[in-house]
């Protein structure tokens, strides 16, 4: 099978790019300028998302898309129109480009953000109202909803933090406060978060890739066990052959404390729930191959070696 991917300079990209040739794909990389791509492809092509009418080319032969690329969120100040233009009518345009030239499959790497805000009470379905809080989810939004039009058999997996080697963003800073020496106040933290193994995600790939029929829906990817702050850390910490090192604060005082130094959002983000339900997926036949503990352990013990 040939692969067209998108956003292989990324860090879910790259992961890819590295992985799914061991496992028999052949992989097209769609550059948006000319760069040396860091391992062995199939064939490198230059082409702009932003006019996608120029990839005909580009995506000849191939016989499925995976669309990676686009303005994460972690991006601050990015304006909105940047956003609906690189991450809603880029996908659609591209998305169209593939079913011209004969695509069977366009895989789309969404976000759970598309689904809600960074914190939510309830257990996330595919079945709930989106209500997305931010451009960069209601951008996702928007290109899962175009791609409902078209007649090509679309998948968008709707992803929570996705984590692994060379990991930026917010579980890079989870993680240097994971190899700080002190004891660290968050065993009174509830809140539950799912995350993602960038493993777990490659799995998922391969079981939409090959699954039987047409299937044109949203799938949430993302690990089964939803952990709270103190169990990422306690995995974080084992990886480095520690012992957790974790205490209970009452929360309104962590609170407090976090607030006075102006770290609001910060106590918003580490006590807030986003636990998302992955069982229609599962019921595709993706098996995770790791569990949460277990991928968080991994991460850090190669950060060591």
């Amino acid at each position: 099978m040939l692969l067209a991917l998108t956003g292989a300079t990324g860090f879910i990209g790259q992961h890819l790019l590295r992985e799914l040739p061991k496992r028999g794909y052949r992989v097209r990389v769609l550059l948006r300028r000319p760069s040396s791509v860091p391992m062995p492809v199939a064939s490198a092509v230059i082409g702009d998302l932003a006019r996608p009418q120029n990839m005909s080319a580009a995506l000849e032969g191939v016989d499925a898309v995976i669309h990676s690329a686009g303005i994460a969120h972690a991006m601050s100040g990015v304006p909105e129109d940047d956003y609906r233009l690189l991450n809603t009518e880029a996908t659609i345009s591209l998305a169209r480009a593939a079913r011209r030239a004969g695509a069977k499959r366009f895989v789309f790497l969404s976000s759970i953000r598309a689904q809600c805000g960074p914190a939510v009470d309830m257990v996330l379905t595919e079945a709930l109202e989106p209500k997305p809080t931010d451009a960069y989810g209601k951008s996702k939004l928007a290109a899962e909803r175009g791609l409902a039009e078209l007649d090509i058999d679309w998948i968008s997996l709707r992803l929570p933090l996705v984590y692994g080697h060379g990991v930026k963003g917010n579980m890079a800073k989870l993680m240097r406060v994971a190899r700080s020496p002190l004891p660290l106040p968050f065993g009174n933290l509830r809140g539950r978060r799912s995350l993602l193994a960038v493993e777990n995600l490659l799995a998922a790939i391969e079981a939409v890739l090959a699954a039987p029929g047409t299937l044109k829906r949203v799938f949430i990817a993302a690990d089964p066990q939803a952990l709270t702050v103190g169990e990422m850390i306690e995995g974080m910490r084992a990886g480095l052959g520690r012992k957790p090192n974790v205490f209970p604060l009452p929360s309104p005082l962590l609170e407090l404390l976090l607030r006075g130094a102006g770290r609001t959002e910060m106590y918003e983000r580490l006590s807030g729930s986003l636990v998302a339900d992955p069982s229609a997926l599962m019921s595709l036949a993706w098996v995770p191959p790791l569990s949460t503990p277990v991928g968080l352990y991994r991460l850090m013990e190669a950060s060591v070696a």
